[in-house]
């Protein structure tokens, strides 16, 4: 294994495992101690996040697309020289296949109710779009010239919710764990992985954030 992929999988572990304590604090209704599965049901609570709903809703529906009609991938995925367009139709398939449509739905589910819970609809797909067409964009221009995939517009919604909550978190431990997110996302840029473009961009974005949105789902 080369330093290269041990890079990769630290930056994965050093997303995930404080993303997951994140999600579970942000998540949980009373604030107190809860475990993850059902504090990251809670999200999905009413008022049920609609903007959630609707992106989850759309990648079922794209991803059975691309399976019935496996042309959707080449259509609209990223290509050498491709279109200026394909930066923001890449978001919409998974050029991997099922794994990687599997996976990054359920990343979705998990992510985008807390997200929206957190800053509101509008700032939630702000923040979703952003990241993910700017990573889109990048790889375009020569990190990934082939592909497509979801993975880094959630990535910006994680890198969002963990520069938020270092700022005005409750918990002080988990403020300054939540500062590993962005760090591995430049790590991530200095391998020209398009994730690490995704995570940066939507920590900058949380940043702005933290100015409270006033939202009924934050109730």
């Amino acid at each position: 294994m080369n330093m290269h992929i041990v890079l990769l999988y630290g930056c994965a572990v050093a997303v995930i495992v404080p993303g997951i304590r994140l999600l579970t604090t942000l998540a949980a209704a009373d604030g107190g101690e809860t475990p993850p599965p059902v504090a990251l049901l809670r999200a999905w609570r009413r008022p049920v996040p609609g903007v959630a709903v609707g992106l989850l809703a759309a990648m079922v529906v794209l991803g059975v697309l691309q399976t019935v009609v496996p042309g959707t991938i080449n259509a609209l995925a990223r290509h050498p020289h491709g279109a200026w367009w394909r930066a923001v139709t890449a978001l919409a398939v998974q050029s991997s296949g099922w794994i990687q449509l599997l996976f990054n739905l359920a990343a979705l589910a998990v992510v985008a109710p807390v997200a929206e819970r957190q800053f509101g609809p509008w700032r939630t797909m702000l923040v979703f779009a952003a990241s993910g067409v700017t990573a889109q964009a990048v790889s375009m221009a020569g990190w990934s010239v082939r592909g497509g995939g979801d993975s880094v517009a959630i990535c910006g919604l994680v890198g969002a919710l963990a520069t938020w909550y270092a700022v005005r978190g409750s918990v002080v431990a988990l403020r300054w764990v939540s500062l590993l997110v962005p760090a591995a996302g430049l790590v991530l840029c200095l391998l020209t992985n398009n994730h690490g473009v995704g995570l940066l961009v939507g920590a900058a974005l949380g940043v702005g954030l933290t100015v409270p949105a006033r939202s009924p789902l934050s109730a």
